[in-house]
């Protein structure tokens, strides 16, 4: 354990890394990247040009130093970063990397305000968390690796098939060079593909399974990346595995991770209400699937807002599906669809997703969500639910960015 002057210490710093987090997680990952060039890869240059990955550290930072003596309220954070570690493979080795650019960073940002007391604490403050870290870590690689079909690291797999699932999203079928079985995932987890890149090395990314798990391949389905701005690049590896990769070709994959997934063992007759909006379909398809299979009596809704069918992936399955299973409606909501296409139609809308969309589909307000999506869609429906007053047990989502930007309303 850690203490108290160290606690005292590190606690007291809370503000001033609050005014100046992303002043100093900038100049860590940029000395970082200068003096250990071959941690690069495990970071994507998308997320660096925008500034999330800084703004995601920032807050992570923060929120360890306000409540580094009350550690029990960022087990959640911890699983979640220890699964994304998982993911990308990251080793106790990297651990003195960071720590060792960290340190540096406060010292040369803060000045002579980072004092020998600050940085002293403030590495055994990190200490104690890698090692809380790695120690999770290890047992997510024993798991992923003693699992039957299982294995460690990154493995060969074909590219079987390649679906074109809209004008911007295609789907790939992917199955083990050698052959072998494929280990039973959770429905609602993501694989990582690690891709060459032009300069030699490697470059990783992460995409939900958007099938249920027994199949014999894995289903990743991909959203072409464009440039969010004119100065930013298109999504290289998207764009690698929409036009350069394919049917017959080899990619590597780590095995599935991550802490957002549908359990189905846990039977409940409350109903079971999966939002998304966008590529945020790709998990809850997979959740879906297993949802159905396993949960034959239960009220189950769907509700996937997009921009219009044209970039709408899955509306067919997801047609036929609620055809043939009574226990699930489906509807859908696009925020740019003229009047006119949807007319003949009851389960499609305009607009975005709301409280007054969803409480018009379900029968009350007592359910078990899963929700994904964009940022703006994410924030405004989970502080709609902690409005509803949904307990937390009953609230669940994958948010790609910095949990505190969740908890900040949508303006």
């Amino acid at each position: 354990m850690l203490d108290q002057k160290t606690i005292d210490i590190v606690k007291s710093t809370a503000p001033v890394l609050d005014q100046h987090g992303e002043t100093l997680t900038r100049h860590f990952y940029q000395r970082m990247f200068t003096h250990n060039p071959e941690v690069v890869p495990f970071f994507n240059p998308a997320h660096q040009k925008s500034g999330s990955q800084q703004r995601a550290l920032a807050a992570a930072i923060c929120a360890y130093a306000a409540n580094i003596e009350n550690l029990e309220v960022l087990g959640n954070a911890v699983e979640l970063i220890a699964q994304k570690h998982a993911s990308l493979h990251i080793k106790p080795e990297h651990y003195p990397i960071v720590g060792e650019n960290l340190l540096a960073s406060i010292r040369e940002v803060l000045g002579d305000a980072a004092t020998d007391d600050i940085i002293n604490a403030w590495a055994n403050a990190y200490g104690f968390l890698a090692n809380i870290l790695i120690n999770r870590e290890a047992q997510i690689y024993k798991d992923n690796a003693t699992m039957p079909g299982g294995w460690d690291g990154f493995k060969t797999f074909h590219v079987m098939r390649k679906e074109r699932e809209s004008s911007i999203i295609t789907s790939l079928y992917l199955t083990p060079q050698d052959g072998s079985d494929l280990p039973t995932f959770k429905a609602g987890q993501y694989i990582t593909i690690r891709m060459p890149t032009p300069n030699g090395s490697t470059t990783m990314r992460n995409y939900s399974l958007s099938d249920k798990p027994g199949h014999d391949y894995f289903r990743i389905s991909v959203k072409r990346e464009m440039p969010p701005e004119s100065n930013t690049p298109a999504g290289y590896v998207s764009n690698m595995l929409h036009d350069a990769v394919n049917v017959g070709d080899t990619v590597e994959l780590s095995a599935p991770c991550g802490e957002f997934f549908f359990d189905p063992s846990e039977h409940h007759t409350r109903p079971l209400v999966l939002l998304a909006a966008g590529i945020g379909i790709t998990p809850l398809m997979s959740i879906l699937l297993t949802a159905l299979d396993t949960h034959k009596g239960r009220d189950i809704f769907l509700i996937h807002g997009c921009l219009d069918t044209d970039v709408q992936p899955f509306k067919s399955t997801l047609d036929q599906l609620s055809q043939t299973h009574p226990n699930l409606r489906v509807h859908y909501r696009y925020s740019d669809m003229k009047p006119a296409d949807i007319s003949n139609t009851t389960n499609v809308s305009t607009g975005f997703v709301d409280a007054e969309l969803i409480e018009s589909i379900i029968p009350g307000r007592n359910a078990d969500y899963y929700f994904c999506g964009p940022k703006i869609f994410m924030v405004n429906i989970y502080h709609q639910l902690l409005d509803w007053g949904i307990p937390a047990s009953q609230v669940h989502f994958e948010f790609f960015g910095p949990r505190q930007e969740l908890d900040k309303k949508a303006a």
